[in-house]
C-alpha cells in the first residue's frame, strides 16, 4: 500500500513575536497611511511586495533571519531523501514581501502563486482565538487561511460513493495566532477565509525560491 504526494507544510512560532508584533503594526500602519490606496476602502489593504528592502529597524532584521531559517527548514525536512547529503550551501531568496489588513467580511478568493517554490503568511495582529471564534456567522473560520490538497480538484462533478470518501478529506483551515508563520509550497491553492473582528487582521505573506551554490541540477539525467 502506498500513500503517494504528500503536500508539506510547515509551522512556525516566532519567539520574540510580543515585542515584534506590536511595533511591526504601526511600521505597516505607517505604510498603509501613505499609500492612496487607503481611500478605495477602508476593510482592506495590500502593500507593494517590495517590504523586504523598504523596512529598516534591526527587529525587522531579526525577523527576517527567522523566516529565512523558516523556510530552509521547511524545505530541507520536504526534500529529505531528495536532495543530496551536500547540500548545505543554500540560498533562500525572498522575491516578494508584503502585507495585508482586512476586516468587515474582506477575503481573498483561491489562488496560488507563481515563480517561486516556496511562500507563506506570517500573523501580525488578529483578535485572540475566543474572540474570533464567536463571530455568529464565521465561529471557527473567521480569518483562517485555509488550504485546499490535490484531492480538491477532483471533487466538483465527481461520482462519490463509500469507496471514495478519503476524497472529502481536501481543505485544512490554519488557525491565525499572532506569531505564527505558515511555509507551504508556492503552487498550493490556498484562500484567506473572511474575517470580521475588534482587531484588523494583519499578515506578513511572501514569496521564496532556493537555490544552489553552483547551480539547481540535483540530479544526473536518466540515459534512458
Amino acid at each position: 500500500m502506498l500513500n503517494l504526494w504528500a503536500c508539506p507544510l510547515g509551522l512556525h512560532q516566532y519567539e520574540a513575536s510580543d515585542n515584534f508584533n506590536p511595533l511591526i503594526a504601526r511600521v505597516l500602519q505607517s505604510i498603509r497611511v501613505l499609500d492612496v490606496q487607503t481611500e478605495a476602502s477602508t476593510s482592506f489593504y495590500a502593500s507593494k511586495d517590495d517590504l523586504l528592502h523598504r523596512i529598516r529597524i534591526p527587529e525587522w532584521q531579526s525577523w527576517l533571519e527567522f523566516l529565512i531559517d523558516s523556510i530552509a527548514k521547511t524545505a530541507r525536512h520536504a526534500n529529505t531523501g531528495i536532495w543530496p547529503e551536500t547540500s548545505e550551501d543554500l540560498t533562500v531568496e525572498i522575491v516578494g514581501l508584503w502585507c495585508q489588513f482586512s476586516n468587515l467580511g474582506v477575503h481573498h478568493d483561491v489562488h496560488s502563486h507563481g515563480n517561486c517554490s516556496w511562500s507563506g503568511v506570517y500573523i501580525v495582529q488578529v483578535d485572540p482565538d475566543a474572540q474570533r471564534q464567536m463571530h455568529e456567522v464565521y465561529k471557527e473560520c473567521n480569518g483562517v487561511t485555509r488550504f485546499y490538497g490535490p484531492h480538491f480538484q477532483n471533487l466538483a462533478g465527481a461520482a462519490i460513493d463509500y469507496g471514495n470518501a478519503y476524497l472529502q478529506s481536501a481543505h485544512l483551515d490554519i488557525s491565525p495566532y499572532e506569531g505564527r508563520l505558515a511555509v507551504f509550497p508556492s503552487w498550493l491553492l490556498h484562500q484567506a477565509m473572511p474575517y470580521q473582528g475588534l482587531k484588523d487582521r494583519i499578515i506578513l505573506s511572501f514569496n521564496a525560491s532556493i537555490h544552489r551554490k553552483g547551480g539547481d541540477r540535483w540530479a544526473d539525467y536518466a540515459q534512458s
